[in-house]
């Protein structure tokens, strides 16, 4: 017998994992002042570029000194300029516990063909930091987006490494409390934590980088989009707002009025704190309720924006297929879009729980998911 579902529905259903929810306050008029039609590289247009450029070092607390660049081709963009520009001086280490570190080990084993080390973790786990050499040149994702595993500080990162450490921040970058002093390539898109439109991408740059970028140049040729450098020094412009290929400016505004949101809230202190407190509500919901669990295995590690699920239960026949049946039960009630596990990983649910969601938002959809649960228990 079908069991009665709940009445209150999440006033926002957008649980995306990217591009995620807009801001709480968002509406299209906010967009008004987006200096449409107009060239990027006019005033008005630099101008835009730069705030979106010291905002994000303002509320991130980027130190002056590393360089802010914003970069075609969202995170994938980012990641891929560094790996093509800075790597090839020393050895590497490319570190991978979910399908996009996957990724990033390919490109460099594969494609670049560089001497790597290579060290992975199941979904659910992390690489132990302490066991890295970073005196060769690490790459490694800060939160795993697919796993729902973060790095949980920075302090096996020597101050004294060698070598570059390059981290894809994405699902980190506003949400977590990033050492800048221990990271020498950041990435990051709009698309994650601050709900921006896609397609752009922020790449930060530390001293010891822009040193590596004037110094080594590689042995393959740099498609246009990559080069940062022109006659072995830094191409300062594209640090100051004078992007490598024309951007949209709907979307900068659009990042923009995020950016302001965020200072008007708190700025990252209540980013963090927004994001903890709706995957808490999730840790909680598993906790009290033995049929699902959270995919991390060490709490330390669990990630406070990328919030991804398993189901436990011993009744389940197929575990896909079932966790196929909850999302799409969810999805055809309009209480959560976009919940199903990524394409890669173990089956089950991924919610996110970033700054731009509402914590009520998530409390209705614990009771969806108990209800969903138990009818695709029954119709199995």
């Amino acid at each position: 017998m079908a069991t009665k579902h709940p009445q209150a529905r999440p006033a926002n259903p957008r649980f995306s994992s990217g591009p995620c929810a807009k801001i709480p306050t968002f509406s299209l008029d906010l967009l008004a002042d987006a200096p449409l039609g107009r060239s990027h590289r006019a005033k008005i247009g630099k101008d835009k570029l730069k705030a979106a450029i010291e905002t994000t070092r303002d509320i991130l607390g980027i130190p002056a000194d590393y360089k802010i660049g914003i970069v075609p081709a969202s995170d994938t963009g980012a990641v891929e300029m560094a790996m093509w520009s800075l790597l090839g001086a020393r050895k590497a280490t490319m570190v991978a516990w979910e399908s996009f570190g996957s990724g990033w080990v390919t490109d460099v084993v594969k494609q670049l063909k560089i001497d790597a080390d290579v060290k992975t973790a199941d979904y659910g786990q992390i690489v132990d930091f302490a066991e890295i050499d970073f005196d060769t040149d690490v790459v490694f994702t800060w939160n795993g987006t697919t796993s729902g595993v973060r790095v949980p500080n920075g302090d096996a990162i020597p101050a004294g490494r060698e070598g570059l450490t390059i981290c894809d921040a994405t699902s980190a970058a506003f949400a977590m409390d990033l050492p800048w002093d221990k990271l020498d390539v950041t990435t990051f898109s709009w698309q994650k934590v601050m709900g921006g439109e896609a397609a752009h991408g922020m790449i930060v740059l530390s001293p010891r980088a822009v040193e590596r970028l004037e110094s080594y140049t590689p042995a393959w040729p740099l498609p246009k989009i990559f080069r940062m450098t022109k006659g072995g020094k830094l191409i300062d412009g594209i640090f100051t707002g004078a992007t490598i290929n024309t951007p949209s400016m709907l979307a900068v505004e659009d990042y923009l009025v995020a950016l302001e949101w965020a200072q008007k809230i708190g700025g990252l202190p209540k980013l963090i704190e927004r994001s903890t407190t709706n995957a808490k509500v999730l840790w909680d919901f598993c906790d009290r309720n033995d049929w699902i669990a959270n995919l991390a295995e060490d709490e330390a590690t669990r990630s406070n924006t990328s919030v991804c699920l398993k189901f436990t239960d011993d009744r389940i026949k197929d575990g896909a297929a079932f966790a196929k049946a909850v999302a799409k039960k969810l999805e055809d009630y309009n209480v959560a879009y976009d919940v199903g596990a990524y394409r890669d990983a173990p089956a089950g649910l991924r919610v996110w729980c970033g700054a731009t969601i509402e914590a009520s938002d998530v409390e209705a959809l614990t009771l969806w998911l108990k209800w969903a649960f138990e009818e695709c228990i029954a119709e199995q």
